[in-house]
């Protein structure tokens, strides 16, 4: 299906309709993450990615912060093993690689730690909670 899947990078008043749509599905009412902890100011400093299947249904989303930081990734129940993840996640770091980043560094939901590894991420530290989430920080260095 990943062939399909079309990956649009932009900012928030570009992606933000599809970028907060997902975010609520998924965090908010998947995960039960409080909504005042997902929804934060940051959102227009970052650049976005969202994935569109060939009909405009938007099926994931990712942000890259300034600091280098990737978060806020989420992809539809209904689409998620078919790619899209990696090709959002392969999006954001070609953007940072454009940008000169050394490096992108994540917080990962314990359950997705490998997932990550397998796009090059290393995980460091112990495992935390954030937002009643088991977490552990996950790098992965950049090269040209």
């Amino acid at each position: 299906m990943s062939a399909n899947i079309n990956v649009v990078i932009g900012d928030w008043n570009t992606c933000k309709a599809a970028a907060a749509a997902i975010r609520h599905a998924v965090f908010v009412q998947e995960q039960r993450v409080p909504v005042e902890l997902e929804m934060d100011n940051i959102d227009p400093e970052c650049v976005h990615a969202v994935a569109y299947n060939q009909h405009g249904l938007a099926l994931g989303t990712g942000r890259l912060l300034p600091d280098g930081h990737i978060g806020r990734m989420a992809v539809q129940a209904g689409s998620r093993g078919q790619g899209v993840g990696s090709m959002l996640l392969q999006a954001l770091v070609d953007e940072a690689r454009l940008r000169n980043y050394l490096e992108v560094v994540l917080s990962a939901q314990l359950h997705a730690q490998d997932f990550y590894a397998r796009h090059g991420f290393v995980a460091e530290g112990g495992v935390y909670m954030d937002a009643g989430i088991e977490h552990i920080t996950m790098r992965h260095a950049l090269t040209a």
